[in-house]
């Protein structure tokens, strides 16, 4: 079971590219009821900061295979020793790319940022994905540590290698392995790591009270959710001292940092969006087959000496090499050509379907993102584009067209490569939303299927510890409502089941109407849980069914168990509502007992008679 846990199942299900939406029910919902958004202000020192030079972006090579055939991944030292690093059977138009980040102009550069801050008073955060990119990002963060701590791990470092200190793993890593140490020397350690502070910048917190800094643990800080809290809060981040504060967002990686300074351009000239009036950027991402390798955890590599990386046909002819030294970091990456040709699918349809302008995000100066605009440019001759509206665009201009779209209420949908497609989906819906988590997931499959994805956010255990102990489940079930919904829609646009189109409107009818009445789970017992909110889902898709004129039959169908919801409501509620407060068994976690779960899930006897009697 291991290794099914959480995110490790997602390759493995995403046999298809992502279509990423608000839903409208959630949209509206949004407007009625605005989450709140910090102020801007065009005098606002915040901003981001990433390299000029000696990062991926800036060394990034791209091939396509002009037919299939296998390539090796070689070391080059000095001397002239060759070792093979890794070995790839490629497909006839597989994008390759390669690329390094130099370790001694990271650092540099990490020294820069901190010299600016010191000297300019703005406060210091750093922003990575070391959960995604599991191999480079916890190296990057492990560079950050080791500058902004340098008179510590100056000083300290011989020891510390003793110790097992290990900067990738943050400053919490120091104070792990220091416990075995006499009382006197962890003072002593403790008491430098301190003395740093007086004369480095202040840095953001994580947890001001328990003094967590942004440099505690590599996971603490993550750029696709830290980002969007930051401009979604005036810019600002949190300091040592409770208060908020102009921040330099440090994402020494280029490639993607300027989306975020330019929505902090917009923020400061324009003013915080406005969640009541803005418009969407839903998303269509390239994603199936591990498209772009998100983390490519198995083609990085720490170099361990000077050389050169080089990826080499079978042949012996070098497609792409790089001059690389001690510490730098070389990455390659594979994006095949069917999934291409799907998104590019994909996008046409979304534009088509929403009637909504489409942009595809490619950059010019990518390498990478010439080799796809040759496919995109290609592929979008297969499709009739009659009366839509489909431009490529660097990110830049793209991010700043659909911003000035946004802010006047006009919705256009971002087609871009599968980072941008994790980034742009919680940055967008949290201007949007408040929230990434009330999105639509969907993955249509390659293969003609459609996967709708919703989930627990981790949050499960938590879950169904609390319905154990007290029989109330707070699980908010929005998530499968709307994914329900758009089944239904989709398998009726598939399939020409006009009644399966219905029953999917009247069920985001009902959903919105669910989410307006306020009828979703709170937190504790006394109030209505997920069976109560199933509940009141019911009563308003039957409604939303009975009222519709569209199909007679559905209507006939429905219209009697409206009525016996509607004039039972006040029953079944206080039917619900008694089981709550006491242990309830459900026989298991993992493995619970179909019928003890029924019963507890199913309290209502007036209810479950008035289900009972559709069939």
């Amino acid at each position: 079971i291991r290794d099914s846990l959480g995110s490790a199942v997602n390759p493995v299900l995403r046999e298809g590219n992502s279509d990423r939406r608000a839903p409208a029910a959630v949209k509206a919902y949004a407007r009625k009821h605005p989450h709140s958004m910090g102020k801007w202000s065009m005098a606002s020192r915040s901003h981001a900061d990433y390299m000029r030079g000696g990062d991926f972006f800036s060394s990034e090579q791209s091939i396509t295979m002009a037919k299939a055939g296998d390539v090796r991944i070689e070391f080059v030292g000095k001397d002239g020793k060759v070792e093979v690093k890794k070995q790839l059977s490629l497909q006839e138009g597989e994008v390759l790319d390669s690329m390094f980040m130099s370790c001694g102009k990271l650092r540099d550069f990490f020294e820069k940022t901190l010299q600016d801050c010191k000297e300019t008073g703005v406060m210091w955060s750093l922003h990575v994905k070391a959960t995604m990119m599991k191999i480079s990002h916890p190296i990057v963060f492990g560079h950050a540590v080791s500058v902004y701590y340098k008179d510590v791990f100056d000083k300290w470092g011989q020891l510390f290698e003793e110790l097992g200190v290990n900067p990738n793993n943050g400053i919490s890593s120091v104070y792990d392995k220091i416990k075995s140490l006499p009382a006197s020397q962890q003072e002593e350690i403790l008491h430098d790591i301190h003395e740093v502070y007086s004369h480095r910048p202040e840095m953001a917190m994580v947890d001001s009270v328990k003094g967590i800094t942004n440099l505690h643990i590599p996971s603490d800080v993550i750029v696709d959710a830290s980002m969007p809290a930051m401009i979604r809060n005036s810019g600002q981040m949190w300091g040592k001292d409770g208060k908020q504060k102009d921040t330099k967002a440090v994402m020494p990686e280029s490639t993607y940092a300027r989306i975020y300074q330019e929505m902090i351009n917009f923020c400061k000239t324009n003013g915080a969006f406005d969640p009541t009036t803005m418009g969407s950027v839903p998303n269509v991402g390239l994603m199936a087959q591990k498209a772009e390798e998100y983390g490519s955890h198995d083609k990085t590599f720490e170099m361990t000496a000077d050389g050169t990386m080089r990826v080499v046909l079978a042949d012996g002819s070098v497609l792409m090499q790089h001059d690389v030294e001690t510490g730098d970091i070389w990455r390659a990456c594979q994006t095949k050509d069917a999934p291409i040709r799907d998104w590019v699918k994909l996008a046409v349809t979304r534009a088509r379907q929403s009637d909504t302008p489409a942009i595809f995000w490619l950059d010019p100066e990518r390498a990478h993102d010439r080799e796809l605009r040759k496919k995109v440019e290609l592929y979008l001759k297969d499709h009739d584009l009659t009366g839509l509206d489909i431009s490529i665009m660097g990110y830049n201009e793209a991010i700043r067209v659909s911003m000035e779209r946004l802010i006047r209420g006009k919705d256009t949908i971002s087609v871009t490569g599968n980072v941008l497609r994790d980034y742009l989906t919680d940055l967008f819906p949290i201007m949007e939303l408040g929230t990434s988590a009330k999105m639509l997931s969907i993955v249509p499959l390659m293969a003609g299927g459609g996967m709708y994805e919703t989930g627990a956010g981790g949050s499960a255990p938590k879950h169904v510890q609390q319905l154990v102990e007290e029989n109330y489940l707070r699980w908010d079930s929005l998530g499968e409502f709307l994914a329900l919904a758009v089944s239904l829609e989709e398998t009726g646009i598939k399939t020409g089941n006009a009644k399966a189109k219905l029953l999917g409107k009247a069920l985001d009818e009902a959903t919105g109407k669910l989410l307006d009445n306020n009828k979703s789970p709170s937190r504790k017992v006394g109030d209505i849980d997920n069976r109560g909110s199933h509940f009141y889902l019911a009563m308003y898709w039957a409604q939303a069914l009975a009222a519709q004129d569209e199909d007679a039959e559905l209507k006939a169908h429905f219209a009697p168990l409206a009525k016996a919801l509607t004039e039972q409501e006040a029953t079944i509620v206080a039917e619900l509502n008694a089981v709550q407060g006491k242990p309830a068994e459900i026989g298991g976690y993992y493995r619970s007992n179909p019928e003890l779960t029924s019963k507890v899930m199913r309290p209502s006897a007036t209810f479950n008679a008035a289900i009972d009697s559709l069939a």
